[in-house]
Formats: C-alpha cells, structure tokens, sequence
C-alpha cells in the first residue's frame, strides 16, 4: 500500500477544487443563474473524475479526497462574497 505523494497531494487540490466549485455551483442554483451554474456543473464533473480515477487505484487516498473536500467547502465559504 505504498501512497504516492504527489498523487495524494493532486488529490487533495482536487477535491478542494471540486467542493469549491460546487459550493459556486450551488450558489448558481440559488441565483437561478442558468450559465453559470451550467459552466460550473461541467467543472465539477472535470475535477471530480481526476480525484475518482486516482484514488480508485488505492482506498486510502479517500482519505485525501476527504481533506480536499473540506478545505475546498471551507475555503471556498471563506471567500466567497456576499
């Protein structure tokens, strides 16, 4: 179970990348803002597929998606303007 670092970190930006857009995705759906939420939606999808496809190779970079995912909601709530 040797973990790749570069592959754990890339998965980690990943996740973060992926939960902040769909924190901007959601934020769209709100607004009913129709382009927007549709660009981020696609995003989404293209940031969620590294992640997926990376840790599918090793149960243990779901832990890595995990902290990717939480400093992506959390940074991005920051952030982001009311």
């Amino acid at each position: 179970m040797a973990i790749n670092l570069l592959t754990a970190l890339g998965v980690v930006v990943a996740t973060a990348g992926t939960d902040a857009v769909y924190v901007r995705f959601t934020a769209a759906v709100a607004d009913r803002a129709r382009v927007p939420a549709a660009t981020w939606s696609s995003l989404w999808y293209l940031l969620s597929a590294f992640a997926v496809i990376s840790y599918t190779q090793n149960w243990v970079y779901v832990l890595f998606a995990a902290l990717g995912s939480w400093l992506g909601a959390y940074l991005s709530i920051t952030f982001m303007r009311r």
